[in-house]
């Protein structure tokens, strides 16, 4: 069977979330975001790559998304009121409830403030999210007979969730954006062990390992105190929901704290916005916001007031967390346009800044931007960027790949340089594939499952006992399962459970494979079955032909033979002798001999090798090895290798020895 992946947006980018799975049969979307570095088609996902008719309802069986960013679920309304896409929507209630807002805000900023047209608009939201399908933690869904899925905890922001997928034998996790370390206001990513068949990551930092949460905190206060303190503003730059509310938090403490009366400004109605969907979904959050909130509701901020357009030219230093961040639009860009030009203030960026967006470029040291045919910013103010995004690190997503023993990655949200660091590490420690496809590129990984069946104790032991006699000359009869005492608890259970059994090594055991209604497969010795049916008993043979090169064997033995002579006055009458000879030369006794040789040094201490020169044959057991008769249908230039299947586990070593032995002498 064969899982496929391919991105439409995310792929070795960040931005533009969305991933197309193909799994048992059913097409998945999973989150349908958008790209704030472009302002043109490419801000969304090119969705034609599904269907060029527009039947996306009958080409998808369900979409998921996974948190409320934009760049998860920014392109929704698109695809589902403008092209047509009519199926179910899955994601979690918080991201359900919040979804509307940002939508909204991002369409306000694009149409109303840009003139943007082919847009999206208010009532084309209200039906998207008409469509979808809010589900709980640890909640399976089935979405249809086959196809079912289960959230998991993300952290990153309110409602993010990882999701579990799985149809039939064949399972896939996607884990969206997700933070492994706890924070001020939410916890950390957490899932079961469900051995995924791939687990589809992001991989924002792929590179980075971060530095202590307390000394980040700590750096970032003093900065933002060091300049009040020297007359200037700080603007920083975030989303509505999510670091907005953890650095709040922090910022209000340390005002508590050290009795500071420099104002603090977030961008209008957000906070109160904020403080409503904190309060219902409280269960969403950390432990200490949990158990402290019937006392005190941490996000009823004291210091910070909502912001006004007004305040803009107000005298004195003031901090303004201000939206959207990236500083691609909105109040956080018109701040930063009227702040950059004085070296006294400063912009603090907490996160990743997608490529081709403001704040991307002024973390890149430019010193004039452009950002319309109208407009340039000259850049003189301090700019600091501190990580306080809550994406997973380089060692968070090897802990999530360690803590759900995925068998294959898929990287995804990340920038290409660094997915490829990360992919040789995460091959190299786990010894499992993994990918990283750019946009519309497919990946094809082949899935395969074991069957669990029980063992028959007799069998089991059979299987032991040669494993004895051909692997382990030092052991003796008596240490043998046959005479243990473990035989006697052997007869309290016939059967033997995978659990049970734990060889080091991977092994071959023949036996028949039993199948009853209502009990579980078993794998018992063909005598017994054939005993219980009352069935003559019959052979299974197979036959192989190992070649070898006659000429090379030929010109091995005449080397040997003249070395022997070393250059005796014999040699020219020799080698003419020879040379008539050669015709007549038995090249299959040979070879045999050779093998014969080869079996007795290594395993003729443990198991009897007989040479039979009237048969031409060698015999181990039921292993046969012959030379080709005049009735054997092929060419010369070979052995023939026979044996029953009950000794494939013996024939598998002596097929190995004959063709070391063979090739020895090309």
């Amino acid at each position: 069977m064969t899982i496929q992946i391919v991105p439409l947006g995310a792929g070795q980018d960040v931005g533009r979330s969305c991933i197309l799975v193909t799994i048992g049969g059913k097409n998945i979307m999973l989150d349908c975001g958008m790209h704030m570095g472009y302002n043109d088609e490419r801000r969304f996902p090119d969705f034609s790559y599904i269907s060029k008719t527009g039947d996306f309802t009958e080409m998808l069986d369900c979409v998921i998304i996974s948190h409320f960013h934009l760049d998860h679920c920014g392109a929704l309304p698109y695809f589902t009121e403008m092209c047509g896409y009519d199926g179910n929507i899955y994601m979690t209630h918080p991201t359900k409830a919040i979804c509307p807002m940002l939508l909204e805000d991002y369409r306000k900023i694009t149409v109303d403030k840009k003139g943007e047209r082919n847009f999206f608009n208010s009532q084309n939201i209200k039906d998207c999210m008409k469509k979808v399908v809010a589900v709980n933690l640890h909640q399976t869904i089935m979405v249809d007979d086959d196809l079912e899925i289960c959230a998991y905890y993300a952290g990153h922001v309110l409602g993010a969730a990882m999701f579990y997928i799985r149809v039939g034998e064949e399972s896939l996790v996607y884990t969206g954006d997700y933070n492994m370390t706890p924070d001020r206001h939410l916890g950390s990513a957490w899932i079961d062990k469900v051995k995924p068949d791939v687990l589809i990551t992001e991989s924002t930092y792929a590179t980075t390992i971060r530095d202590s949460k307390r000394s980040r905190e700590r750096d970032f206060l003093k900065k933002v105190h060091d300049c009040v303190a020297s007359g200037g503003n700080v603007i920083i730059p975030v989303f509505a929901l999510g670091r907005a509310q953890e650095l709040c938090i922090l910022i209000e403490t340390y005002w508590e704290r050290m009795d500071l009366r420099v104002p603090i400004y977030f961008s209008a109605g957000l906070t109160e916005k904020a403080n409503h969907f904190y309060r219902l979904f409280i269960n969403w959050t950390n432990e200490k916001i949990k158990s402290t909130f019937v006392h005190r509701n941490m996000f009823d901020f004291k210091h910070i007031r909502a912001w006004d357009r007004a305040y803009i030219d107000n005298p004195g230093p003031m901090v303004v967390f201000a939206t959207p961040g990236m500083l691609h639009s909105g109040t956080s860009l018109e701040l930063f346009k009227k702040w950059a030009p004085d070296p006294k203030n400063m912009v603090i960026m907490p996160g990743f800044c997608v490529a081709g967006t403001v704040g991307s470029r002024v973390l890149a040291g430019e010193k004039m931007i452009k950002t319309d045919s109208f407009t340039t910013i000259e850049v003189n103010l301090q700019v600091k960027n501190l990580s306080f995004s809550a994406h997973a690190d380089a060692k968070g997503i090897m802990q999530l790949i360690r803590q759900c023993e995925a068998k294959n990655v898929v990287l995804v949200h990340g920038e290409k340089s660094s997915m490829g660091f990360l992919k040789s590490r995460i091959m190299t420690e786990f010894g499992i594939p993994c990918f990283d496809p750019a946009n519309g590129t497919t990946v094809s990984i082949e899935t395969s499952h074991v069957i669990p069946i029980e063992m028959s104790a007799s069998l089991l032991k059979q299987h032991l006992i040669r494993q004895t006699e051909t692997q382990d000359p030092g052991m003796t009869t008596s240490s043998s399962p046959e005479h243990s005492s473990s035989d006697d608890n052997s007869e309290q259970s016939d059967f033997k459970t995978p659990v049970d059994i734990r060889p080091s090594d991977k092994v071959l055991i023949q036996g028949m494979l039993v199948m009853d209604d209502g009990k579980p497969i078993r794998l018992e010795d063909a005598d017994d079955v054939l005993e219980k049916v009352g069935m003559a008993d019959h052979k299974v043979r197979f036959e192989v032909r190992k070649a070898y090169n006659a000429t090379a064997l030929r010109r091995a033995v005449e080397n040997a033979e003249s070395n022997e002579r070393q250059g005796s006055s014999a040699m020219d009458t020799d080698e003419s002798q020879t040379g008539n000879s050669y015709q007549e030369w038995d090249s299959d006794g040979f070879a045999l001999n050779l093998v014969y040789v080869a079996l007795e040094r290594s395993i003729g201490k443990q198991i009897k090798v007989v040479r039979d020169e009237e048969d031409n044959s060698i015999v181990i057991r039921s292993v046969k090895i012959r030379a080709p008769t005049d009735k054997d249908e092929f060419e010369k230039g070979g052995l023939l290798v026979g044996w029953d299947y009950r000794d494939e586990d013996l024939a598998t070593r002596v097929l190995s020895i004959v063709t070391l032995a063979l090739s020895a002498n090309r």
